[in-house]
């Protein structure tokens, strides 16, 4: 039983990160009707500015100030590259077919990509943190603090948003949007403003869990892989339902986890590491239930 709910808390580690860039997926996707394929690259680009900020706050900072000082920079520095993606590239788009905007968005991703693997080097970058792999003991369970840290600001940024939405003119202004982009047009409100703040947070979210994920091994360039487990996340809670994205990426990780833990021991045939593919496996049998999502809004059209 304790490997087991250690194998669930290391899930839900993993999975906040998960939630982190789901959620930007699903902010997008809300705001313009268009899902982004650039969150990969976004995520890359904010560790890489983690690693090149947080070393330099090192020595003048307190190690945990430091590395929240260098998140909150990168997270700041990204929302400004997506924001100027979304208007260079994406705005001029609008009215075009989404499957067109979403083609875009990969070409930009991998540009993106290219232009910051120059930044990385042969190896990998690390992001200097006051955690690394070392454990803590909670209720007899052996856990990761960063897997505890990564919980952490997932509650932080979830309350954060919630406030947003709920109590500021912008935040209404983009649940408006959401909702219906000719009516909040007719009320004064400027959607490519919505947008570029929909892409702006999108970027910032991506940029806490790029800078949550270097802290294990650093930054390579192949990072931005892990993003694309997000995807099964989205699907599984909805793309247009952010508590989805959480749930969803919670769930993922901690299906990844137990996988991993227990496959080997009860599933030997599936062959090794069987759970990359779990979480894509746990999409699958999700819409083959519910084809919208477990937190999904049905489209129901007129024939």
């Amino acid at each position: 039983m304790t490997e087991f709910l250690e194998s669930v808390l290391r899930g839900l580690g993993n999975g906040a990160i998960y939630a982190l860039l789901a959620l930007g997926f699903v902010i997008i996707y809300k705001s313009s009707g268009a899902i982004s394929f650039a969150q990969p690259a976004l995520m890359m680009t904010g560790a890489v500015i983690s690693s090149y900020i947080a070393p330099a706050l090192g020595a003048a900072l307190v190690g945990a100030v430091a590395f929240f000082v260098s998140v909150t920079a990168a997270a700041l520095v990204t929302a400004l590259v997506a924001m100027a993606i979304e208007r260079l590239a994406i705005r001029p788009m609008i009215g075009r077919a989404a499957f067109t905007i979403a083609i875009i968005t990969i070409g930009i991703d991998i540009a993106v990509r290219v232009i910051t693997s120059g930044f990385i080097g042969l190896g990998a970058r690390p992001v200097p943190n006051p955690w690394g792999l070392e454990r803590t003991e909670i209720l007899g369970l052996r856990i990761q603090e960063r897997h505890l840290v990564a919980l952490g600001i997932l509650a932080l940024v979830v309350l954060l948003l919630v406030l947003f939405f709920r109590y500021t003119r912008h935040g209404l202004a983009m649940r408006a949007t959401a909702f219906d982009q000719e009516a909040a047009m007719t009320q004064g409100i400027s959607v490519g403003a919505v947008f570029s703040m929909s892409w702006a947070i999108a970027g910032a979210l991506a940029a806490v869990a790029g800078t949550l994920l270097a802290t294990s091994a650093g930054v390579d360039r192949q990072i931005w892989i892990v993003a694309l487990v997000a995807l099964p996340a989205i699907i599984l809670g909805g793309l247009d339902s952010l508590a989805g994205a959480v749930i969803g990426g919670l769930a993922v990780g901690v299906v990844e986890s137990l996988v991993g833990s227990y496959q080997g021991q009860w599933a030997p045939w599936l062959g090794n590491n069987f759970q990359v593919v779990a979480p894509y496996v746990l999409m699958f049998v999700v819409l083959l239930v519910r084809p919208y999502g477990l937190f999904g809004t049905p489209e129901v059209r007129r024939v």
